[in-house]
């Protein structure tokens, strides 16, 4: 890559990375990798529980559970107390499953890092939910926030669909020209639910999670009614007009992960916007890798992600 948005900050995987990613691909498949069988998963499955924190969490840090749109979501503070930097954090799992635990122990780096305040909404998935309830909850938790929290001192984070869900909450709220956050860090984004970027095909061999024509039926089931390839469902196609009013923004990826693509694609797109934006590749590295908490590419993303809250 010669894009000037594009930095690779490393050039082979950390032993560690590679072990772990090893047996991670030797478990049984959370989703499936066909498209043909996501509608029976969906359908037919039972009701989506979210994993609980882990009970250490407890006491080793501040935490507070309250509701946001009728929906669950807990704010994870270091121990001393709430932080000057405030972080609303969506997981991921393609809008249709419930936070992992693998979601836990990486919120809490987070909050190690980078000593700031984390809130993690525990959102409705589909399609037992809708969309409308997903982008409820995370209106109302920003405006939660906001009331107590300086704007500009809140992030907005997210992985994979979570990430979309950071970054279309960003584009919403810029669009009413209210309380802005004042940074947008986005861990491996979905950008576009139908996967259009023939480039994919290539990486998809390396890719163990992720599969085109699984994540293409789970973006119907997302879009509903609406054009799964207009922006509202797909911001990687959202107007330079409407990209320029972003914050500086951040993004995290790792090149064997099937939404590299559309990240360079987003990257250069919102340098043309003028937003002040960064995507780090990370070589060898699968979907979410940030979550191998122990991981040195890990380590490096907590150590960017606090440079980025910090300046």
């Amino acid at each position: 890559m010669t894009s000037t948005a594009v930095e690779l900050r490393t050039t082979k995987p950390s032993l560690l990375l590679r072990m772990a990613t090893w047996l991670i691909s030797k478990r049984t498949p959370i989703f499936p990798k066909d498209a043909s069988d996501v509608h029976g998963f969906l359908h037919n499955r039972k009701p989506p529980r979210d994993a609980p924190m882990p009970e250490a969490m407890r006491s080793k840090y501040q935490i507070e559970e309250w509701t946001a749109a009728g929906q669950k979501v807990v704010t994870i503070h270091p121990k001393s107390g709430p932080a000057d930097w405030h972080m609303l954090y969506f997981h991921g799992g393609g809008f249709v499953l419930p936070m992992f635990k693998e979601h836990w122990p990486l919120a809490g780096a987070m909050v190690d890092a980078c000593r700031l305040s984390v809130t993690v909404p525990l959102y409705e998935v589909l399609p037992e939910s809708s969309y409308e309830r997903q982008d409820a909850v995370a209106d109302a938790a920003f405006a939660k926030l906001a009331e107590t929290h300086d704007p500009a001192r809140i992030i907005l984070n997210g992985d994979s669909a979570g990430g979309h869900m950071a970054l279309s909450l960003a584009l919403r709220l810029a669009r009413a020209s209210g309380p802005q956050p004042g940074k947008l860090a986005l861990f491996a984004p979905w950008l576009d639910v139908t996967m259009a970027d023939e480039a994919i095909a290539a990486v998809e061999p390396h890719d163990f999670m992720l599969k085109t024509g699984a994540l293409r039926e789970c973006g119907k089931a997302f879009a509903a009614n609406r054009d799964p390839a207009g922006p509202e469902c797909s911001p990687l196609y959202t107007p330079a007009e409407e990209l320029a009013m972003l914050p500086p923004t951040r993004i995290w990826t790792g090149r064997h992960d099937l939404f590299i693509i559309d990240s360079r694609s987003f990257a250069d797109k919102l340098i043309e916007a003028g937003v002040d934006a960064k995507l780090y590749e990370y070589e060898g590295a699968p979907h979410v890798f940030m979550a191998i908490t122990p991981a040195k590419e890990s380590k490096d993303t907590m150590r960017l992600l606090c440079e980025f809250i910090e300046n």
